[in-house]
């Protein structure tokens, strides 16, 4: 996912069903623990864990910018197709480009979620 050391990492839609072992993995590669939406200052990459019911996928995109610093990632955690929650492609597809993002990659990441990895634009220089 590239994550490396000394990036800030925002946590997003943390539930129990998350998965653990991945956000172990995120959280040794950046060498940190991940932040929560109080954080309150720029974040270089938002994990936004995502499920079908949890409302309005562009409102949560918006929402998941707000600490992310121009050209920072984020990564769309959807649980697979065919599990509870699963969100369906085309729905990120048409979400991303409504929020702003454009979409890059996607991967499988564990036994139960897929990620979409999402950049937002660059600020002005």
């Amino acid at each position: 996912m590239g994550f490396k050391p000394g990036l800030v990492v925002q946590e997003l839609g943390w539930d129990t069903d998350t998965d653990d072992e991945l956000r172990v993995a995120v959280e040794d590669a950046v060498d940190a623990d991940l932040v929560d939406g109080d954080y309150g200052n720029v974040v270089d990459a938002v994990l936004l864990w995502w499920r079908a019911d949890d409302g309005d996928l562009v409102d949560g995109l918006v929402d998941s910018l707000t600490d992310l610093v121009g050209g920072g990632v984020i990564w769309l955690l959807t649980p697979k197709i065919g599990r509870p929650g699963a969100v369906d492609p085309a729905d990120i597809a048409e979400a991303a480009p409504i929020a702003g993002l454009a979409q890059t990659t996607a991967a499988t990441v564990s036994k139960d979620w897929a990620a979409t990895r999402l950049v937002a634009p660059k600020s002005p220089a």
